[in-house]
């Protein structure tokens, strides 16, 4: 699968664009839609490579969703499970209770696990982040094929 229009949106959405490198909350060189991969101190781009970057990091987060799920997704789950990948990383995916969950047919059970996501270390402390929570929230209810756009 691929990931839609509407996975993207969420992920342009909580991602933002920033054309200069910076570190995000969680201490991370990040430039564009969250690419963090090639950026470097000091890195400037246009729209047009964040809009690249974002293309080539997304088939890297589809590859890794297509081969650990082992059961049928519907569009809008497999977008929602794309988003939270691209901000958590495949080995945090690989080695989720989400994961366990999704694989065992509990596509109930689910959008709770996409929310104990929350946080990130801050200054050496694991903090609940609003903007996690919000992204969590919105990234659930995609999974669910519910309405995001307001979270």
């Amino acid at each position: 699968m691929q990931i839609s229009q509407e996975g993207l949106s969420l992920i342009k959405k909580f991602e933002g664009c920033e054309l200069k490198a910076y570190l995000c909350k969680a201490s991370v060189l990040t430039i564009g839609y969250g690419h963090t991969a090639t950026t470097h101190e000091n890195m400037q781009i246009d729209t047009e490579t964040a809009e690249k970057l974002l293309e080539q990091d997304i088939k890297h987060f589809e590859k890794h969703v297509n081969d650990l799920v082992e059961v049928d997704l519907e569009q809008n789950q497999f977008d929602a499970l794309v988003a939270w990948t691209f901000n958590l990383g495949p080995s945090n995916l690989a080695s989720s209770t989400l994961l366990k969950v999704l694989n065992a047919k509990d596509y109930s059970g689910v959008p709770e696990q996409i929310k104990r996501w929350n946080k990130a270390t801050v200054n050496g402390e694991r903090q609940v982040l609003e903007g996690l929570v919000r992204r969590r929230e919105a990234e659930s209810l995609l999974f669910e094929g519910k309405e995001w756009h307001e979270v």
